[in-house]
């Protein structure tokens, strides 16, 4: 409800795509800014009372926007504080995943929240078209605010077994510092690492230029655009069943870093065909591809990565993914202007296939080592 009554805002406010833009920057800002902070703060606080009060704050946030909606400086202020919350929540949220199953029971307890997630998605998206034109913006802002309420009651009765010492006050850097070392030192996380910046450069462009590859190289309006968005969703709704037919333990590194070069393979198809039909069933494989890659890449994550430093490392992933988005964009735009759509998904598609040969490569020495 959240990002298509606000997209839908920005671009009623502004009549541009640029005022998108502004929104999309907006959001993307407070992790630039926050996140290795927000990961220090969530490996020393009560991860439960952090989620809660993210969910709290960004209700508030939502609130405003239900009677103050006119205003493009007061929509932007709140996209940034929207998306401060979140940059707090989603580490807290990863760190506590693992303290509540086993870890060989994180890649189904992962496809659980994914599939929850892209369901939501499909079935309130186009519902928030309609509150938007049927009873106006303010209706899908409260629809929002009430949701983080919602949240926030249901998240106040979860229970973590295992709770943290408190770490002394005073070592917030510091704190965030040794998170970013642990992140270089171990090879395995650092192998995620790589393979998450090399994702972001690449489909930071390819997802945002979508509309583009549609109307320029298929020759297709609206319809078709939809079409393939479609495909993608259908492919990431079958991603995590099928999934759990094939792995259980998230310590599979084909499975983890197999899907890069899925997705990169689809990126290169998309480069060589202009036909629709083509196109469409290419997507539905990459939405496969990075809804089960996505579950298995963050349920290694949490099983390898340390619980003192469990936030701090989640928050690092989530830095490197929306920097490298933000230059993915930025370099994608200008890319597609001087050589053309079919470039930027070439080179979309090598990145992703580096990132996979990365990934693996360095998983095989390590099992050689030991």
């Amino acid at each position: 409800m959240h990002a298509v009554t606000l997209a839908l805002l920005a671009y009623e406010l502004t009549g541009s795509g640029l005022g998108v833009t502004a929104v999309v920057g907006a959001e993307i800002l407070p992790v630039l800014l926050l996140a290795p902070f927000a990961g220090a703060l969530v490996d020393r606080l009560p991860r439960v009372q952090v989620m809660v009060a993210a969910d709290v704050v960004r209700a508030g946030l939502a609130g405003v926007l239900v009677v103050e909606h006119d205003s493009l400086a007061v929509l932007l202020a709140v996209a940034f504080g929207l998306s401060c919350g979140a940059v707090f929540f989603s580490p807290a949220a990863g760190s506590v995943l693992p303290a509540l199953v086993h870890k060989d029971a994180l890649v189904a307890a992962n496809s659980g929240i994914w599939t929850a997630a892209v369901l939501s998605q499909i079935a309130l998206a186009p519902l928030a078209g309609l509150v938007v034109v049927t009873f106006g913006f303010g209706w899908g802002f409260a629809v929002n605010a009430a949701s983080y309420l919602a949240s926030a009651a249901s998240l106040r009765g979860l229970r973590v077994p295992a709770a943290l010492p408190t770490p002394p006050r005073g070592r917030l850097l510091a704190d965030a510092r040794e998170g970013a070392r642990a992140l270089l030192a171990d090879r395995l996380l650092r192998a995620l690492a790589v393979a998450q910046l090399l994702a972001a450069l690449s489909s930071g462009a390819t997802s945002a230029l979508l509309v583009v590859y549609a109307r320029e190289q298929l020759q297709v309006g609206g319809t078709g655009y939809g079409l393939l968005l479609a495909a993608i969703g259908v492919g990431a709704v079958l991603g995590p069943l099928l999934l759990l037919r094939l792995v259980r333990t998230p310590r599979r590194p084909l499975f983890v870093f197999g899907p890069f070069a899925l997705r990169g393979g689809v990126d290169l198809v998309l480069a060589g065909t202009s036909r629709l039909p083509v196109a469409a069933g290419s997507l539905t494989a990459y939405g496969l591809a990075t809804s089960s890659g996505a579950v298995t890449f963050t349920s290694l994550l949490q099983a390898e990565t340390p619980e003192r430093l469990r936030g701090r490392v989640l928050a690092s992933m989530d830095l490197l993914w929306q920097s490298g988005r933000l230059v993915s964009l930025g370099l994608g735009g200008a890319l597609a202007e001087v050589a053309g759509i079919t470039a930027v998904y070439l080179l979309g598609g090598v990145l992703l296939l580096a990132a996979a040969a990365y990934g693996l490569v360095t998983v095989r020495s390590i099992a050689r080592e030991q």
